[in-house]
């Protein structure tokens, strides 16, 4: 997939300003006697060994190598770009300068090991979190299942009571007045006698009557 770059302000001040540096660290290259080829290899071994320690500094905020390396190869790129406003005089380039010049591949050199061979610092392991409490079981409402009474099952109706046999009660036996008085005479003195009441065999056993009529006589008695 290609990418568009967008021509906007940003880039355009950045192209600007790192042509700007990139010459006048030529500049003062050459005026240190560095001659030639020499003189434009110094402005890109700044410039490379400040991209490399930004690029370390994004990786890893804590590493200090990056940031001292960044900040040596920033002051190179600022000193680079005060004197060549009229700080110095190029035309007689002082000997401590001429000595930063002539020493500065090897500083660059080095820096540039350094960032390139030192491991960056293990990440932190992501803390484990601790299992969260088990929620308590909410309290469960009291439910009253009301159950539908069932309908009763319908009995067969029961069958009607066979009609109880009506006794056919005998007829009444006429008793002649004198035969009941004179029974009545028989049974207390025989009450008189044994102290017991008389019953119906032997009052009709001393009358003398059939078994319906002493039934009706004693019943007249009692």
């Amino acid at each position: 997939m290609s990418r568009t770059i967008r021509m906007d302000a940003v880039l355009v001040q950045a192209v600007i300003a790192g042509a700007l540096s990139f010459s006048h660290l030529h500049d003062l290259a050459e005026a240190a006697g560095q001659n030639g080829w020499k003189a434009w290899a110094y402005p890109i071994s700044v410039d490379l060994l400040l991209v490399a320690a930004w690029r370390r500094m994004r990786a890893t905020a804590g590493n200090r190598p990056a940031w001292v390396w960044f900040v040596i190869a920033l002051t190179a790129s600022l000193g680079a770009n005060i004197a060549t406003a009229g700080m110095l005089n190029l035309d007689n380039t002082p000997a401590w300068l001429r000595i930063l010049v002539a020493g500065w591949p090897a500083l660059a050199f080095l820096g540039g090991t350094l960032l390139a061979h030192t491991p960056a610092p293990a990440e932190p392991e992501p803390a484990t979190a601790a299992p969260l409490p088990a929620p308590e079981p909410e309290p469960v409402p009291d439910v009253t299942v009301e159950r539908i009474p069932e309908p009763a099952t319908e009995l067969p109706p029961a069958p009607a009571p066979a009609p109880a046999s009506v006794a056919v009660s005998a007829p009444a036996v006429a008793v002649p007045p004198a035969l009941l008085d004179h029974a009545r005479k028989l049974a207390h003195t025989h009450h008189a006698t044994t102290g017991d009441h008389i019953d119906t065999e032997t009052l009709r056993a001393r009358l003398g009557v059939p078994a319906p009529l002493a039934d009706a006589i004693t019943a007249q008695l009692v």
